[in-house]
C-alpha cells in the first residue's frame, strides 16, 4: 500500500458559525457534540472584525478550555473549530487547528477533516519551491495552494487548490469576510449546513451538533464544487 494511504482515517471534527453574537461559546458547545470524533486536541478560531484570535492544546475539549476566560476572549460573531483524531507520530500542539495564517491582505483560519491521498508529493514540491511548513499535518497543504493560486477571489483560488488536491476530506476555512465549507468531490467526509432562529448559519460534521446549538439542518453539503 501507498505510504500515502497508510494513515486514512474517518475522523476528526469540525465545526463552524457565522453570524452570533456568543460564536466561540456556541462552536465549544458544537465540538462537544463531536468530541467522540477526536480526543487528542481542540481548538477554536474566532473572527473580531477581521481579527482572528485563536486557542488551541492537548487533550479534551474541557481540558484545553478549562478555564472561562478561554473562551471570553475569543470575542466576534464568527468561529469555526476543530477536535483531532490521534494518528501514530502526529501528536503536538503545532498539529492541533484550527491553525491561523497572518497575511498581508487579512488574516485566514483553516480546519480539516479526511487525509490527502496526494499530500505528501505535494508538499514535498511545495517545500522544493520554498514553502515553509510548521506542522506535519497535510492540512496546510492547501493553504499553501490558496496562497500560490493566480486567480482572483478566495472562491477560485480555492477552488484550483481543491481541484489539485486528492482525497477524502471536508474543510472550513475562515477569512475576515467569509466561512467556506468544502468536501472532496465524492463527499466521502460529512458536513451539515444548518441555521439558527437568528439567522446565523452552521457548518458541523454531524448534525448532532446542529441539534445541541438548536440549529435547523438545511441540507447536506454534497461536494466541493
Amino acid at each position: 500500500m501507498s505510504a500515502e494511504l497508510e494513515d486514512i482515517h474517518e475522523e476528526c471534527g469540525i465545526f463552524g458559525v457565522w453570524g452570533h453574537p456568543d460564536a466561540a461559546r456556541l462552536t465549544y458547545f458544537g465540538l462537544h457534540a463531536l468530541q467522540h470524533r477526536g480526543q487528542e486536541g481542540a481548538g477554536i478560531v474566532s473572527n473580531d472584525h477581521g481579527h482572528l484570535i485563536g486557542h488551541r492544546g492537548l487533550g479534551l475539549l474541557t481540558q484545553v478550555f478549562s478555564d472561562e476566560k478561554d473562551i471570553q476572549r475569543l470575542q466576534g460573531d464568527r468561529a469555526i473549530g476543530h477536535v483531532r483524531y490521534a494518528t501514530a507520530g502526529s501528536g503536538g500542539i503545532d498539529n492541533i487547528q484550527p491553525f491561523v495564517f497572518r497575511f498581508h491582505d487579512g488574516d485566514m483560519a483553516l480546519c480539516h477533516n479526511g487525509n490527502l491521498t496526494n499530500g505528501f508529493s505535494l508538499r514535498r514540491a511545495l517545500e522544493d519551491e520554498g514553502a515553509i511548513f510548521h506542522s506535519n499535518s497535510d492540512t496546510e497543504v492547501l493553504m499553501h495552494l490558496i496562497r500560490r493560486s493566480m486567480r482572483t477571489t478566495l472562491t477560485d483560488k480555492l477552488q484550483e487548490a481543491l481541484n489539485t488536491v486528492h482525497g477524502g476530506f471536508a474543510y472550513l476555512i475562515m477569512s475576515e469576510n467569509e466561512m467556506i465549507g468544502a468536501l472532496d468531490p465524492n463527499g466521502f467526509r460529512p458536513l451539515s449546513l444548518g441555521q439558527m432562529t437568528n439567522g446565523a448559519y452552521v457548518l458541523a460534521s454531524e448534525t448532532c451538533a446542529l441539534d445541541v446549538v438548536g440549529a435547523e439542518r438545511i441540507c447536506d453539503i454534497r461536494r466541493a464544487r
